[in-house]
């Protein structure tokens, strides 16, 4: 895709948002403008999805599952139409069970090993993704070096791996017979793809704490999209803890010390892209939870989203020229090469982490220990890239984190008597 051409489009709608770094530095050219680029890989992505949506509808409109026949009929069957699973091929997905022999300490120990990865995988993950997007590389005496600022090229590192284990953990474990149309990842896919852009992306302009307490205040938009999509209700303590939250971050936003990066252009850029996040990723959770209804397993969730997330953003890059210079950039820089490959594994395993400390000890405790992660993120942003929190800002942060605990004990109250509780968000979005 020709990039100039684009330029025509969108120019006379770029205002004063600028590239991130610097706030005195304009950016380097139009190209470099993250409202260019985001509109950039959208046309990308609409070169796959909407033929992709005319093919579904082509295929329904004339009835191809009754009618079609040929080699393609079985790929056309399972990308449009799905499969219904039958009886015999069912692989229950039981709830969490724990042998009665299953000694205390095993017991603790497991929990423990499910802590320690969680913590490690996602803990790295954070710091990594803050040294990516916010250093240069190569720096000299003589030479500043170089910083990396395509998002997109590390969305698609940290999916093609994960999408190699899921496939692999599809291939050795045996998974329930899967009966959605593939189709309709493509939805959570391109709306996940959105929101991990939007998130490395607004490390240009945010610190990282910033970043972290704004997904713990996703639980509101996550609920307004539960309200649209799923059509769910919420109980009174629920709109209780999401008032406390936002009055938690509020406090945080308003109160920090200084950021070396802070001016209104950087700051309102920052805003936008965190809101364009947690719009995304909220209705993520939401339209994956619609999609267990077919019964499919965590794994094949996970391996169905980041099939085409690969996709998506091969194809983008492609167009852009942009994948044969991130693979240049990693080539002069074997430390972000480093780097990619670590934040990649970090994100892949520890998905397979969330799972099975779901599967072993349940949601509840899966929630504590991302809430402590998050807790233990903004500590460590602090102590190693230097952002300063007020006492304000540190009672903000507390508010936050109090909620947050405040709704895992109402949750577990509500399953303890019984009631149906609110689905917890989905573990394959929970990062």
């Amino acid at each position: 895709m020709n990039t100039r051409w684009w330029a025509v489009v969108v120019l006379a709608a770029l205002p004063s948002l600028g590239a991130g770094g610097d706030p005195e530095a304009p950016p380097e050219s139009w190209t470099q403008l993250w409202l260019f680029r985001f509109l950039v890989n959208v046309a990308g992505y609409a070169t796959i999805l909407v033929p992709g949506y005319l093919l579904v509808q082509y295929f329904r409109r004339i009835n191809y599952l009754e009618t079609g026949r040929g080699v393609f009929f079985p790929l056309v069957r399972a990308c449009v139409f799905g499969n219904e699973p039958k009886a015999s091929d069912e692989v229950p997905l039981a709830p969490r069970t724990e042998p009665a022999e299953t000694s205390p300490t095993r017991q603790a120990l497991k929990l423990l090993f499910c802590a320690v990865g969680l913590q490690v995988s996602y803990l790295t993950w954070g710091v990594l993704q803050e040294r990516v997007m916010t250093r240069s590389y190569g720096a000299t005496a003589t030479s500043p070096g170089e910083r990396f600022t395509d998002s997109q090229f590390l969305v698609l590192m940290n999916r093609v791996l994960a999408f190699l284990v899921a496939g692999l953990t599809c291939v050795l474990c045996k998974q329930p017979r899967h009966g959605a149309p593939m189709y309709r990842y493509s939805y959570a896919s391109l709306s996940n793809v959105l929101s991990s852009w939007f998130q490395y992306e607004a490390l240009k302009f945010v610190s990282f704490p910033t970043q972290v307490l704004a997904k713990a205040s996703k639980v509101i938009p996550v609920m307004l999209m539960g309200k649209l999509v799923s059509k769910r209700s919420y109980e009174h303590w629920e709109y209780l803890t999401a008032g406390l939250i936002s009055i938690g971050v509020s406090m945080f936003l308003l109160s920090s010390g200084p950021e070396p990066r802070s001016s209104p252009a950087t700051t309102l850029s920052g805003l936008i892209l965190l809101a364009g996040y947690i719009a995304c990723d909220s209705f993520t959770s939401n339209w994956q939870d619609t999609l267990f209804a077919y019964r499919m397993s965590s794994v094949q969730m996970m391996f169905g989203v980041n099939c085409f997330s690969c996709v998506l953003t091969v194809v983008s890059l492609l167009q852009q020229g942009a994948l044969l210079e991130g693979t240049r950039f990693m080539g002069r820089h074997s430390e972000f090469a480093a780097h990619a490959l670590l934040l990649s594994i970090c994100s892949a395993f520890g998905q397979l982490f969330i799972f099975y400390t779901i599967s072993q000890f349940g949601a509840t405790v899966f929630t504590i220990i991302m809430t402590l992660r998050q807790a233990i993120a903004i500590l460590l942003s602090c102590l190693l890239y230097g952002h300063t929190v007020t006492v304000v800002g540190g009672l903000g942060v507390a508010v936050v984190f109090a909620a947050l605990l405040l709704r895992v004990y109402a949750r577990g109250r509500l399953k303890h008597r019984g009631k149906k509780a609110v689905p917890a968000e989905s573990p394959v979005q929970m990062v």
